[in-house]
């Protein structure tokens, strides 16, 4: 554990108190926890705190989690040049919940957060200009979510003869492999050479 990344998680604990419902280390960066209506006032107390000081966003993400009740995790990755550390602090969010922006506090988050609502669904409020920026208009469903079809549900192609984009249902030119695992393909029935020691 980081003597500095330990300093910095008890003082944000210290400062804010009930705020912070989480923090961990792991992999050389703190990451902490924060309820969705608590966003903006921890991003502002990290930005502004002399302790803290990380006025550069890198990014806004997600992860999908489908199984859990608030089956995102918005992630915000901070950076402190001035203390050169790392933080990442971390929301659950569902369909519904409004995840206030944090655009007043880092207008660069601007491009992230529409790129998470873009290809995730997650919703967040006071954004100036909340709309896809990745996928087309009219882009059916959210591509980076699980329970998202590998294949899509249109294909875009150029028609030559109509001069225009259009739209289509996905037509798989291919069936999809059932593996028997009986093919000699499938693997060896053998050792390889080197792999003695792999458990079996």
């Amino acid at each position: 554990m980081s003597e500095a990344l330990g300093d910095l998680a008890a003082h944000i604990k210290t400062s804010l108190g009930d705020v912070v419902l989480d923090s961990v280390q792991e992999f050389g960066e703190l990451t902490v926890r924060v309820a969705p209506g608590d966003i903006v006032e921890i991003a502002t107390f990290l930005r502004d705190d002399e302790r803290c000081r990380f006025v550069s966003i890198i990014d806004v993400s997600g992860c999908d989690y489908p199984n859990r009740a608030q089956r995102f995790d918005v992630v915000y990755h901070l950076l402190s040049p001035t203390k050169n550390l790392r933080i990442c602090v971390k929301v659950h969010a569902d369909e519904e919940t409004l995840v206030p922006s944090v655009t007043g506090v880092w207008p660069g988050a601007d491009w992230y957060e529409r790129e998470t609502y873009d290809l995730y669904g997650v919703l967040f409020s006071g954004h100036p200009d909340l709309r896809r920026i990745l996928t087309d208009y009219g882009f059916e469903g959210y591509p980076l979510r699980k329970d998202f079809p590998l294949t899509g549900f249109v294909e875009v192609r150029y028609d030559d003869e109509a001069k225009r984009v259009v739209y289509e249902p996905v037509e798989l030119k291919q069936e999809f492999r059932n593996f028997d695992f009986l093919s000699p393909w499938e693997g060896t029935d053998y050792v390889l050479p080197g792999d003695e020691k792999a458990k079996q």
